[in-house]
C-alpha cells in the first residue's frame, strides 16, 4: 500500500496554533522515512491556489518544533469555499503529483479537506486549534500552550487587582467554544466565568453576585470572560458604576496564539503528524486524526463534522462551586 503514495502535501489553515510546527515537521519526516516525498503549501488554501508550493525535506524541519506559529504560513480563502475553488486545488494537486494531503487546521479546514477528498485527493485531517472546539477529539494542537498562557496573564492581573481591590473583567480568546475560558476560570479561580454555551445575559445576576461577594469582605474580583460574548470594556463600566468598585477590563487577546508549544502540544502535534502520514500509507482519505479516551485514533470527516461539542456540565459546575 505504501507505494501507492509517492508525493504527501501538508498545509496549514486558519488560525494558527503552537504546536502546528511540531505535527509539520512529523509530516515531513515521518513520509521521508517511508521514501515519500513532501511538499509544503504555503498560506493554507490560498497558497494552493496560487500553487505556492515547495519541496521539503529533512533539513527543512530542522529546529522548528519549538516555535509557535507555522513556518508554512496560514490565510483565510474564500474562494476555496466555492466548487470552482475546491475543482481548481484538486486540479493542482494532481499538477503537482500530490497524492496525499495532510490539512492542519479546524472545522472549516476539515471541510475543505472533505472537499478535496471527493474530488479525488487522498486527504487526513489534523486537528490544529487553539479552542479545543474539534468535537471528535478530547485534544487539539494548541490549546495546552494557548491556556497556559492565559493563565499565567491573568496570575499577573490578579496580583494586581488584589493590591489595588479593584475588579478585574479578562476577555480570553473561543468565539464559540467556551473552553479557555472555562479552564482559566477554574485554574484562576476566577469568582465568575461567562461562556458563549452556558452565559444567559443577565449582568444583573452578576453584579449581584459581585456585590454579594464584597459585603463578605472580599476585596477583589475576577470575571473571565470569553470573546464570544466580549463587550468587556462596557461591563467594566457598569460592573464600577453599580458596585462601586474600581473596573479593569484587560483583553488577552492574540498573544494566546503566539509562544513556545508546551510538551503535550509538541509531543500530540508529532504524534499526530505521523498517524496522518501513516493513514494515507493505508489507502485511507477522507479521515481525521483525533485522541479520544487515551488513545489516538481516527474519523471519517463526515462523521467529526457531524459530532456536536458541549462545555460538560459536572465541570461548569465546579467552577460555579469553586467560585463562590
Amino acid at each position: 500500500m505504501e507505494n501507492q503514495i509517492k508525493t504527501i502535501g501538508v498545509l496549514t489553515s486558519g488560525g494558527d496554533a503552537p504546536g502546528m510546527n511540531a505535527a509539520i515537521r512529523a509530516v515531513v519526516r515521518t513520509a521521508i522515512s517511508k521514501g515519500i516525498k513532501v511538499k509544503g503549501i504555503m498560506r493554507g488554501y490560498a497558497g494552493l491556489l496560487s500553487e505556492e508550493i515547495v519541496d521539503m525535506d529533512s533539513k527543512s524541519v530542522s529546529d522548528i518544533i519549538q516555535r509557535g506559529g507555522t513556518v508554512l504560513l496560514t490565510a483565510r480563502c474564500e474562494e476555496f469555499t466555492t466548487p470552482e475553488g475546491q475543482a481548481k486545488g484538486a486540479e493542482i494537486c494532481k499538477k503537482h503529483g500530490i497524492d496525499g494531503l495532510v490539512v492542519i487546521g479546524g472545522d472549516g479546514s476539515f471541510k475543505g479537506a472533505q472537499k478535496l477528498a471527493h474530488l479525488g485527493i487522498n486527504t487526513i485531517g489534523v486537528p490544529g486549534t487553539i479552542d479545543l472546539d474539534i468535537a471528535c477529539s478530547d485534544y487539539t494542537i494548541g490549546f495546552d500552550t494557548a491556556v497556559n498562557t492565559a493563565m499565567e496573564a491573568i496570575d499577573k492581573i490578579r496580583d494586581t487587582s488584589t493590591s489595588h481591590e479593584r475588579c478585574s473583567v479578562i476577555e480570553v480568546m473561543g468565539r464559540r467554544a467556551g473552553y479557555i475560558a472555562l479552564w482559566c476560570g477554574i485554574a484562576n479561580g476566577a469568582e465568575d466565568i461567562l461562556l458563549p454555551e452556558r452565559y444567559d445575559g443577565d449582568e444583573d445576576k452578576l453584579i449581584a453576585h459581585i456585590k454579594e461577594t464584597k459585603a463578605k469582605g472580599k476585596k477583589h474580583h475576577i470575571v473571565i470572560n470569553a470573546e464570544g460574548i466580549g463587550q468587556s470594556q462596557r461591563l467594566a463600566e457598569r460592573i464600577e458604576k453599580e458596585t462601586g468598585m474600581e473596573t479593569r477590563a484587560t483583553i488577552l487577546g492574540h498573544m494566546q496564539r503566539g509562544g513556545n508549544p508546551s510538551c503535550k502540544d509538541r509531543v500530540y502535534a508529532s504524534i499526530m503528524g505521523a498517524y496522518a502520514v501513516d493513514l494515507l500509507c493505508e489507502g485511507k482519505s477522507c479521515r481525521v486524526v483525533a485522541h479520544a479516551n487515551g488513545e489516538f485514533v481516527d474519523y471519517e470527516i463526515d462523521e467529526a463534522l457531524a459530532m456536536k461539542k458541549d462545555i460538560d456540565d459536572y465541570q461548569y459546575d465546579v467552577s460555579k462551586h469553586l467560585g463562590r
